[in-house]
């Protein structure tokens, strides 16, 4: 048993919590205590990440709490704990710099940065989970901990979204309960097994009631991925600071629901059992409506913040349909785009923010000329938005191109209507990107007075340089990547 993913998941906590015991007067102690955390608790991360993929899944099993019996809550890092783990250590400690300047203006900060750390340790929690029992366990504790910091404003909008997304996401655990207590009852374990846990002597017979229970606890833990019509807090929650709106959309949140659906099919049901079946129409049904809904909504929105988030129910579900098609190739292309997806939309929330934080514009008409007053930002934000729309040989491309591949291969009617709608999303997520940068690079009308809008200072345009980049040369340098991700989705690693 090793300690050191234990130590990932207690530090951040318990840092966070004595934060708010502490509440430091000086915001300089307080960013230096922050940053340390986070920059120590990413190199424990990646530590434990490392040290999976050089000596193996079993050289990670750690107990963190034992339970009555044999229900324990323990950590193991397999494949897909390293690539989820990843982006959550990489993007993690750039967030909270990015959030040093951003929440001078919103105030709370010493509740703000404790809330903020202690769902750095929960999230890893959800990554790095051994069995369903853990990953339900961390799964609600994120709804706690991110819940403060959507509530953070304490207005009335800030009241209601929480109160949203705090009854849709405790609403949606439950249905996900069911499916994990079916498998517990027809299962072999509960630890997550390639291939699925299903035992075929208990399953013979009741093949019908376990693929009701997997359409209930896919809709469950597609709460948090924003399946439509479970999505309607997530549009509301942008209502928070934007650096929780960018943990929300591209690390956290959405990410730990897409990530449980994928333990979910490959790990607990198994997609032999359920390949082929109504269940699998159902839930690809949902995802390619999904998709479509999301990119249309996302045109129609004039509020900026509102237009990505509806783009983050749309992509997510880029990500559930490849996992739906329940094949290697499938997960393959959902976890690739999981990944340039977190770069690219921390990318344009950032961007979003700091718009805010230097004018107070929260609209894309108000947007006319920032191009050239906000170079640094705006710049990034057209790098984004071409990735996101999928230009090659952008991040985007090689996402939305794994994706269509393994629906081709699948060669269904139903893959090819999802061929169908990520094709027209893409041609709705050109149109609502390029909106706003023809916008902002191309105004119409007379002449306004910009002298006042410039880039915010480089604890912001910092973040958004690095993700630039950083996206940048993992799309042209993806191949690596996609081999690593080929290898965890033949169940490898």
């Amino acid at each position: 048993m090793h300690l050191l993913p234990n130590l990932c998941i207690i530090l951040p906590i318990l840092a966070g919590a004595g934060l708010l015991v502490w509440r430091p007067e000086s915001r300089r102690v307080r960013q230096w205590y922050v940053m340390g955390i986070t920059l120590l608790n990413s190199a424990l991360a990646l530590a434990s990440i490392a040290m999976a993929w050089q000596e193996g899944v079993d050289a990670t099993r750690s107990l963190l709490i034992q339970f009555g019996g044999n229900l324990s809550i323990s950590l193991a890092i397999d494949g897909p704990s390293m690539v989820f783990g990843t982006i959550i250590a990489v993007l993690w400690p750039v967030t909270v710099l990015y959030s040093f300047e951003y929440m001078k203006h919103e105030g709370g900060e010493n509740r703000f940065f404790s809330f903020l750390t202690m769902s750095y340790g929960v999230v890893l929690g959800v990554a790095f989970a051994e069995d369903f029992l853990s990953l339900y366990l961390f799964y609600e504790l994120l709804t706690l901990a991110t819940l403060p910091m959507v509530m953070h404003g304490m207005d009335r909008k800030a009241r209601y979204a929480g109160k949203k997304y705090l009854i849709y996401s405790l609403s949606g655990a439950a249905f996900a309960f069911i499916g994990i207590v079916f498998l517990m009852h027809y299962g072999t374990t509960l630890n997550f097994t390639y291939g699925g846990v299903l035992n075929p002597e208990l399953t013979a017979g009741n093949e019908r009631v376990l693929l009701d229970v997997f359409v209930l606890a896919f809709l469950g833990f597609g709460v948090k991925a924003a399946v439509f019509p479970l999505h309607g807090w997530l549009p509301d929650a942008s209502v928070a600071p934007t650096p929780v709106s960018a943990l929300l959309h591209a690390v956290a949140v959405v990410k730990s629901g897409v990530f449980a659906i994928l333990r979910l099919i490959y790990y607990g049901f198994g997609a032999d059992f359920l390949r082929g079946t109504f269940a699998q129409s159902i839930v690809m049904i949902f995802t390619i409506v999904t998709i479509v809904y999301g990119s249309a909504k996302a045109l129609q929105m004039s509020h900026f913040k509102r237009r990505l988030a509806y783009s983050t129910v749309s992509n997510l579900s880029y990500i559930l349909f490849s996992f739906t098609l329940m094949t290697p190739a499938g997960m393959t292309g959902g976890l690739i785009h999981m990944v340039f997806h977190a770069l690219i939309k921390i990318t344009l929330f950032f961007c979003a923010g700091a718009v805010l934080y230097k004018t107070e514009k929260e609209y894309v008409y108000e947007l006319e000329g920032f191009g050239k007053a906000m170079p640094i930002t705006f710049a990034a934000f057209t790098v984004a938005a071409f990735a996101l729309s999928g230009v090659p040989p952008l991040g985007g491309f090689a996402g939305k191109w794994c994706i269509a591949s393994a629906a081709a291969e699948v060669g269904t009617p139903l893959s090819y209507v999802g061929i169908g709608a990520l094709i027209l999303s893409t041609l709705l997520t050109t149109l609502y990107m390029m909106t706003i940068v023809i916008r902002a690079y191309f105004p119409m009308g007379e002449d306004r007075d910009l002298t006042a809008v410039r880039d915010p200072n480089g604890n912001m345009t910092g973040p958004l340089l690095f993700l630039t980049a950083a996206a940048t040369v993992l799309a042209l340098s993806s191949a690596p990547l996609i081999a690593f991700v080929r290898n965890v989705s033949a169940g490898l690693l």
